[in-house]
């Protein structure tokens, strides 16, 4: 009996709830959340479920990688990965005589190579890659920076190209900038190290010029700020060496040659062979 009374009970109290909620005309527009929790209705869950189907709730922005962070204007912060320390190693000496001063660099593109002039006419010999087809270009520049494991920042219209590319690579060994960035006047372009082996010799880049870590390291050690960097499209070939002149032959020097010279070597010491004759009378006796 007391479990009807509470029936009853509840009941009640729920109409004069609903009354209370129909009198109240923005009250009725919606079910109290909480009557649906007391009452085991089912509308709470029901009404909480819609908002997975495309309501007005904001979606959560999906996380950054590892490694990067978002930035104000939409693009991200890459981490450019470790610094190891690098030995510096030193390339091949070469002859180097050109019209270019001493403890300058001299960038010959068309032969992919790199040249620090030494001062008895001799030069380091570092293998570069160059600028591909439309990015390649001449002239002469001083280093202004020096910068060990600098930071990337793709321009804009490399990574309109490009939109995988970061708005900014902190420096590191997956830094296309390599372990040391040796930077051209106030413009884009630098001489910097890759771990791009087999780029080295090619011409893939956009204008800079790439180096091996150890060796752009090197480089970095013997140039100092305000080096002069001369890059041309290919260095004139070295004069060589004239060979003198053979003397006139003289007109009466053309004499016969001697006897002497001219004697048949001397005969072998087989036996003669037999004349005509002698094989006719041969084959009649024979007969």
């Amino acid at each position: 009996m007391r479990r009807c009374d509470g029936e009853v009970g509840g009941v009640i109290l729920l109409a004069l709830l609903a009354s209370v909620a129909w009198a109240n005309p923005t009250s009725a527009q919606r079910w109290p959340s909480w009557a649906d929790d007391a009452f085991s209705t089912g509308r709470g869950r029901l009404e909480r479920r819609r908002d997975f189907d495309g309501g007005a709730r904001q979606e959560p922005q999906p996380s950054p990688e590892r490694g990067s962070s978002a930035t104000a204007s939409g693009g991200d912060v890459r981490d450019g990965g470790p610094r190891p320390e690098i030995q510096p190693v030193a390339p091949a000496t070469v002859a180097f005589e050109h019209d270019f001063p001493a403890n300058s660099i001299v960038i010959d593109t068309g032969a992919r190579a790199l040249y620090y002039v030494l001062p008895d006419k001799r030069a380091y010999r570092y293998a570069i890659s160059v600028g591909r087809e439309g990015f390649n270009w001449t002239g002469t520049e001083r280093i202004s920076r020096k910068q060990a494991w600098p930071d990337w920042y793709p321009p804009a219209e490399m990574r309109e190209r490009d939109a995988k590319l970061p708005e900014k690579m902190t420096g590191g060994l997956k830094n296309p900038l390599g372990a040391m960035a040796l930077y051209l006047g106030d413009t884009l372009y630098r001489i910097h190290g890759t771990n791009d082996v087999k780029s080295i010799g090619q011409a893939q880049s956009s204008g800079c010029f790439r180096m091996l870590n150890a060796q752009v390291l090197h480089l970095a050690s013997l140039a100092e700020i305000g080096t002069a960097v001369s890059v041309v499209a290919g260095l004139p070939a070295r004069q060589e060496v004239s060979r003198a002149p053979e003397p006139p032959v003289a007109a009466d020097s053309k004499a016969q040659p001697s006897s002497a010279s001219t004697a048949p070597p001397p005969s072998s010491a087989a036996a003669p062979l037999p004349d005509y004759h002698s094989l006719r009378n041969y084959a009649l006796e024979r007969r």
